[in-house]
């Protein structure tokens, strides 16, 4: 849903009439405001109003699954393997991540997901509201222009128009980042010669292009070194683990969280290069309830 909901849409959302949501405004129940004439409901809070209005026994709630989900990152995924946390990975983008988290079969997801006013925040109350969820930066980390051996003639997004780019999944933040950037020099992907399949993971980039499959990618710069890339960076972002904070407790994340602090852990940031982990620990939300 977007950040402020129509009147239809909170009738939807709480299975009313929509003459019954304009009566919840007009008396003010909802949080709503008034803009040209026009109610709007800013989503974040209806959540959080729906949450504090909650009422009967606390019921215990099923275990959460070991699975970490959303964005995929080189180094946090070396990470996860090399910690022993024994949690499993399934990557298909922040926000397919984002849906995982809230229909809790996953524990934690992965995000990059770039805002208004900073990164992943607003995202996570969109979706979760207050609900007891931690965000735990990772690292900041370098986005641009990866570009295969030998590729001239590009610099930034005004030189794509007519080379043969990979793309990512639409549930990938950086996608809908770069359709963004696109959009900011007047092209679409239909000025683009794109690939017929896109790259799932940020690695499957960086090989189609070293393959000579494609001229270029919206990847991370970490990679370039590793792959014999060139890079034209063009953004920073933040990288944040959205926990479900009883998982957060747990020995799984746990072990992981312990493994990030280790020397091991820096000294393959250093290695990989594009990263910035001086942030790494600082909580960026702490949902209030549960």
């Amino acid at each position: 849903m977007p950040e402020y909901l129509t009147t239809r849409e909170l009738a939807d959302l709480l299975r009313i009439g929509e003459r019954k949501a304009y009566d919840l405004a007009s008396s003010g129940e909802v949080p709503c405001v008034r803009a040209m004439g026009k109610l709007l409901f800013p989503k974040v809070e209806v959540v959080a109003w729906l949450n504090a209005s909650r009422s009967g026994p606390q019921v215990a709630e099923p275990p959460l699954p070991p699975i970490v989900a959303g964005s995929h990152d080189p180094l946090l995924d070396w990470a996860l393997r090399e910690s022993g946390s024994g949690l499993a990975t399934y990557y298909d983008g922040s926000f397919d991540g984002l849906n995982r988290l809230s229909d809790r079969t996953a524990q934690a997801t992965v995000l990059h997901i770039h805002e208004a006013d900073g990164f992943n925040v607003t995202s996570v109350k969109g979706a979760l509201g207050e609900a007891p969820v931690i965000l735990y930066e990772i690292a900041q980390r370098q986005r641009g222009l990866l570009l295969a051996p030998e590729t001239e003639g590009i610099q930034q997004f005004a030189d794509l128009k007519g080379r043969r780019v990979v793309l990512r999944q639409d549930s990938a933040a950086s996608q809908r980042l770069f359709d963004a950037q696109l959009a900011l020099n007047d092209l679409s992907r239909d000025d683009l010669d794109t690939l017929p399949v896109c790259a799932r993971t940020e690695e499957e980039l960086a090989l189609a292009l070293r393959d000579g499959k494609a001229e270029v990618g919206f990847g991370i710069g970490a990679l370039a070194k590793f792959y014999g890339l060139g890079f034209q960076p063009t953004h920073t972002e933040r990288l944040d683990l959205a926990i479900w904070r009883r998982a957060f407790f747990e020995t799984p994340m746990l072990t992981l969280i312990d493994f990030l602090h280790a020397p091991r852990f820096l000294q393959r940031a250093e290695e990989l290069g594009g990263y910035d982990v001086s942030g790494l620990g600082q909580i960026h939300h702490n949902g209030a309830s549960g």
